[in-house]
């Protein structure tokens, strides 16, 4: 059955390609998830206070690529004790979170941030939230690192290949 979550990660470049990736993965598309201002720009989410995250849409099959196993996945992409920072980039919209729509999707979501928490020490991060709304950013974002193959991502190329293999032996 095809599924939608959204997800923050930092910069919204590096996590769709981190996604694109991931068999049984669909489709995605990168915006701004959860804040307080109506269709923003960039410019505004970077520059003023909106309260967005750089956020990928992400629909994917999940008879193929099980919920679970696409959070655990998510995990390898981000540092999941930073607040308001993924490497270099820091600031509210770099933020990390799982946004659902699906009210089932909630307790699925909690428990991985759970077993998470109990395989480290620091507290976890990431934002568990319903999603109160995704503003799709501008075209030129959309596949930044496939139209810009030497273009800036804060993930590194060990974990690109981390979501490639992430359920192959499935």
């Amino acid at each position: 059955m095809r599924h939608t979550l959204y997800f923050a990660g930092g910069c919204f470049w590096g996590t769709q390609k981190f996604f694109d990736c991931i068999k049984g993965v669909l489709a995605t598309r990168v915006g701004y998830a959860n804040g307080s201002t109506e269709n923003p720009t960039y410019e505004q989410v970077c520059r003023q206070d909106t309260g967005h995250a750089e956020t990928v849409e992400v629909l994917f099959e999940d008879t193929v690529l099980p919920l679970p196993l696409l959070l655990h996945t998510f995990y390898q992409a981000v540092d999941p004790t930073s607040v308001n920072r993924q490497g270099p980039d820091s600031g509210p919209q770099y933020r990390t979170g799982i946004y659902y729509l699906d009210a089932r999707d909630e307790p699925v979501i909690r428990d991985s941030l759970a077993q998470l928490q109990r395989r480290i020490s620091a507290p976890v991060a990431i934002q568990c939230q319903r999603l109160e709304q995704f503003y799709e950013a501008e075209d030129y974002h959309q596949k930044y690192l496939e139209k810009n193959p030497g273009g800036y991502c804060h993930i590194s190329p060990e974990q690109f290949e981390l979501a490639r293999s992430a359920n192959r032996s499935r």
